[in-house]
């Protein structure tokens, strides 16, 4: 039989499994049903029981900031990942937006429940500091390969394809990538 110590490493990477499946349940969950989506269909998405559910996140407000968090770490590790995968730095911006644009779709809809609790200022602080560095590194990668105009910052772009983003969600006549699309390709040197 194991010991305690064989076991706990085991278990750390399960809890970690199952976390990453409930975030990416919930994500999707709320994008389909908004936040007030019921927690017995999160945990079914991520096929664990309603009590893992709760385990991992004891209210509804810790389940949101997690998935929250939780895109904002993937999206921030997305940039070197399409960096390195992508044919040039443009097309890695490109790939970066469309994650960010998918991002703020479920952001939009997080937004209104993370603005009543008091973390809100935080979690927007957090925001900014791990995207706004993984945006800069695109845009400084297609700068210098000369793929791009030099004369702007990346929380300039972030802020210009957040606001084309806005009312997406409510209007299905409304294309906000397609807008997006046409700003990323107005960045053309």
């Amino acid at each position: 039989m194991a010991d305690a110590t064989e076991r706990t490493p085991r278990r750390r990477a399960d809890a970690r499994r199952n976390e990453e499946a409930l975030l990416d349940a919930a994500a999707a969950a709320f994008v389909a049903s908004g936040v007030d989506a019921p927690v017995r269909d999160i945990a079914a998405r991520a096929g664990v029981g309603v009590g893992t559910v709760y385990r991992h996140f004891p209210t509804r407000a810790d389940l949101i900031v997690g998935v929250y968090r939780h895109q904002v770490e993937a999206l921030a590790k997305a940039a070197a990942t399409s960096l390195a995968q992508a044919a040039s730095p443009y097309e890695a911006l490109v790939r970066w937006i469309d994650g960010f644009v998918d991002f703020l779709a479920t952001k939009h809809g997080l937004a209104g429940a993370l603005q009543e609790g008091d973390g809100f200022a935080a979690l927007h602080a957090y925001f900014v500091d791990r995207l706004v560095p993984a945006c800069t590194a695109l845009l400084d990668a297609a700068v210098a390969a000369g793929e791009i105009r030099a004369d702007l910052e990346a929380l300039e772009l972030m802020r210009g394809v957040g606001n084309l983003c806005i009312g997406a969600e409510s209007d299905p006549r409304y294309d906000a990538r397609r807008l997006v699309g046409l700003l990323v390709a107005g960045l053309r040197a």
